[in-house]
């Protein structure tokens, strides 16, 4: 019966202590998925996209591969986190804090370049030469594409892995890790399900609205990207030398 009585309090204590922990990993992560949900490339991709003939077959696959790619890559680096001691003591392991600050590095270098890149004119903006050809994609190759960009692109990659960590280096039970990942992912992927729902929804107007945000996005597309990159590469940054120096 003491036994008893004992796990129970042990449990008791330990719950609200797990809360406060998921609430504090949740908050560091957001950003993370707040950064990725804004890029302007997948967000124009799937605009052009459900511009095609099979727009309403091609979109939804778009988003299912942008969801499996993020959630894959996030389930990679959490297998790779947790059983890597990536946390000592309730703090975050040494690795973690030195993952963190190279890609915080390597997210600054990427802003540096952007921003260097960026067309003095927004009118005289570029889209990259493959979105010209999405109008002939298959829907596997749609979908491979939602995944590709999800998964190995330059920002969300590194964004994506940084998350990931963050939730394995926390010591929150697997259910949690999974949740907050799962939280992250659906974050992620507002950027995409607001063009989505505007075209399932919008009916006639949605072709206009959907067209400005694309001509928007495609003008500040680089400017957007560098601003993201400073940003969050500094928040890795210091992210990474808080745990380093602690």
């Amino acid at each position: 019966m003491h036994t008893r009585l004992t796990i129970l309090n042990s449990v008791t204590t330990l719950t609200p202590l797990l809360e406060a922990i998921m609430g504090t990993v949740l908050g560091d992560v957001l950003g993370f998925a707040a950064g990725v949900a804004i890029s302007p490339l997948p967000i124009i991709a799937i605009i052009l996209v459900l511009a095609t003939p099979r727009g309403r077959l091609n979109g939804p696959l778009f988003t299912v591969g942008w969801i499996l790619g993020l959630s894959a890559l996030g389930a990679v680096m959490l297998a790779i986190a947790s059983p890597a001691d990536a946390s000592a003591h309730d703090h975050p392991a040494t690795w973690v804090g030195a993952l963190k600050l190279a890609l915080g590095v390597l997210l600054v270098l990427f802003g540096a370049r952007q921003w260097h890149r960026r067309p003095t004119d927004p009118s005289e903006a570029q889209l990259p030469k493959w979105m010209g050809a999405i109008d002939r994609l298959t829907p596997v190759k749609v979908f491979g594409l939602g995944t590709a960009l999800a998964a190995l692109n330059a920002k969300n990659a590194p964004l994506t892995i940084a998350a990931g960590a963050t939730i394995g280096s926390a010591g929150l039970p697997v259910g949690q890790q999974i949740a907050s990942l799962a939280i992250f992912v659906l974050i992620a992927t507002l950027g995409l399900l607001a063009p989505l729902g505007v075209f399932l929804l919008g009916g006639e107007r949605a072709k206009t609205t959907l067209g400005s945000w694309k001509d928007w996005a495609a003008q500040h597309n680089v400017a957007v990207m560098a601003v993201l990159f400073f940003v969050l590469g500094l928040k890795l940054l210091g992210d990474g030398i808080s745990i380093l120096t602690s």
